[in-house]
């Protein structure tokens, strides 16, 4: 079980000021790991694929990302260069005002293309919620039966870069919760997977969502759990 926690993992190099020389420290590592993915901002994708080119982890990427208010039509572009470029799995974020709305044709809509675009180019698609920001389950419950309608292959609850203000205004970041996680799953079939992201720092918060049906996980803190996963508390990462 440790170990096949280690394997779900999709490490985030995502944050703003990362660097070529972060995402080569972190492909030899995820590499030495066989952790799942290594997902990268969108520039990253052609080095990525170059470096993790014989491992078994493979290059992701995000779309939209991370506010999901870009055009379906930049979406599927994005989408396309991506995989042109080597990606295997893409991460799109959902248009979140739309969702508010609830104009639940555009929503669909921007979705499939992003799938679809994906399937030609040989990639999966997951499909990013950011739930710290939906109000209501049953927004969440909706995306679950729309993403299950597209063919996406994953509902994800969230970037790790979603803020909220709390009560004294100050910004708050949101990500992966329990309930959140066996919401999405009860309301997927077994066709769709559920990843947990945002928030997941130790091997103990892994294991947490693992129980409750997340198939993958997305964190920056992949040494903090590998190192739980062998017994050695030693590590510690952040989480995006």
């Amino acid at each position: 079980m440790p170990e096949s926690i280690v394997a779900m993992i999709d490490h985030a190099v995502l944050h703003p000021t990362q660097t070529d020389e972060d995402l080569r420290q972190a492909c030899a590592m995820c590499a030495e790991l066989g952790v799942a993915s290594v997902c990268v901002k969108p520039s990253m994708v052609p080095l990525a694929t170059e470096l993790l080119a014989g491992s078994s982890t493979v290059p992701s990427t995000v779309i939209g990302f991370p506010h999901g208010g870009t055009t379906t039509e930049a979406k599927v572009r994005e989408t396309e260069f991506a995989c042109a470029a080597g990606a295997k799995e893409v991460d799109m974020v959902v248009n979140i005002g739309r969702v508010l709305a609830q104009d639940w044709d555009y929503v669909s809509s921007d979705i499939k293309a992003v799938v679809d675009a994906a399937n030609a180019g040989g990639a999966i698609t997951k499909v990013i919620f950011e739930t710290g920001l939906l109000p209501e389950d049953q927004l969440k419950i909706r995306l679950c039966a729309i993403c299950e309608q597209s063919g996406a292959a994953f509902v994800k609850t969230s970037t790790g870069f979603g803020f909220v203000k709390d009560a004294d205004g100050n910004l708050k970041s949101t990500g992966a919760t329990k309930h959140d996680i066996r919401l999405m799953r009860e309301h997927c079939s077994d066709k769709v997977q559920v990843k947990a992201s945002g928030g997941i720092r130790s091997f103990a918060d892994a294991q947490k969502f693992v129980a409750l049906g997340a198939t993958r996980l997305g964190t920056s803190g992949t040494e903090a759990i590998a190192a739980g996963a062998r017994g050695d508390d030693s590590a510690s990462g952040d989480s995006y």
